[in-house]
């Protein structure tokens, strides 16, 4: 069954260059049946965020009415780069399975290795520096959301 939606990511990949978009497809399941699925539309959409994870994410979110997807397994046709990392761990999908990996994606182009090499940085440090500022009223938002009784976590 993995093999089966997998496969269909990659054939979403492929259709998607067809369509003007990336290389990448992604399709999120939920008891065996498929909910979202998306290619990468960043240069479609003039949206960098909006990879083939993120969008089908964002679709699969809207279906279920929900922001987590902890009953949902989620088919890529590559490694997720740390952005689409952190959507899944933040929609709190049960699994990930892919085909290529990010070596692969470097080969054709798209490298992300530079992220990876950032995120251990100081934030000061980092290619794009960031800087902090100490302001008194910086934690004004926290306290609110502390105080509130009818806060959804996530």
């Amino acid at each position: 069954m993995h093999h089966h939606f997998l496969q269909q990511a990659i054939e979403l990949a492929s259709q998607n260059v067809a369509d003007g978009g990336g290389p990448f497809g992604a399709i999120i399941v939920k008891d065996g049946a498929i909910i979202a699925a998306s290619g990468n539309r960043v240069t479609p959409n003039l949206d960098p965020t909006a990879h083939a994870e993120v969008m089908a994410i964002r679709a699969a979110c809207r279906q279920l009415g929900d922001f987590q997807l902890n009953e949902c397994t989620l088919y890529t046709s590559c490694e997720p780069c740390p952005m689409c990392l952190g959507a899944i761990y933040w929609a709190r999908l049960a699994m990930v399975y892919y085909a290529c990996n990010r070596f692969d994606a470097s080969q054709a182009g798209f490298d992300d290795s530079f992220i990876y090499d950032e995120i251990p940085k100081q934030p000061a440090e980092r290619t794009i520096a960031m800087h902090y500022i100490e302001l008194p009223s910086a934690n004004q938002p926290f306290q609110e959301w502390y105080k509130l009784d009818n806060k959804i976590r996530y």
